[in-house]
């Protein structure tokens, strides 16, 4: 991987509807080689799909909450029947198994308070196996972007 690679990885992280032609203007290729060489990035996992960045607030869910879940015993048993619940749940948009003090961290999205304290009560309590949930309301977002290139 050069600095030619990295160039097109940030371009296509930026915008991956870009054309052929535009994205190599943009790295100093002609588009051949620029195409050959997202072929390759491909071929070789460094690009692993494309997907539209869907707004969650026009889309109804602007309420995001980050929930840390503790489980009452880290056994292979109860890491898998309580990832299989939460892969069922579509307010949890994001699910990391985590070292520390909590088992689990997810992230929400969800249109408001109310509709958070439903799935809360509603859904993540009735999971066998959670000993204890804290959650935090992010304010806003300092910074995103889908993956380190660099």
């Amino acid at each position: 991987m050069d600095q030619i690679d990295h160039r097109i990885l940030k371009e296509l992280q930026a915008d991956a509807r870009i054309s052929h032609q535009d994205l190599s203007e943009r790295v100093g290729l002609s588009p051949s080689p620029c195409a050959r060489r997202i072929r390759r990035l491909e071929a070789e996992g460094f690009i692993t799909g494309y997907s539209a960045v869907v707004d969650e607030v026009r889309m109804g869910f602007g309420f995001s909450v980050f929930v840390s879940v503790k489980l009452d015993q880290q056994v292979d048993r109860k890491l898998v029947e309580f990832e299989r619940e939460v892969k069922l749940c579509p307010e949890v948009v994001e699910c990391w198994l985590m070292t520390g003090s909590f088992d689990y961290l997810l992230r929400l999205s969800v249109a408001d308070l109310n509709d958070f304290e439903h799935f809360l009560t509603g859904r993540l309590t009735k999971i066998g196996g959670v000993a204890s949930i804290e959650s935090s309301i992010p304010i806003r977002w300092v910074k995103r972007q889908s993956a380190r290139i660099s």
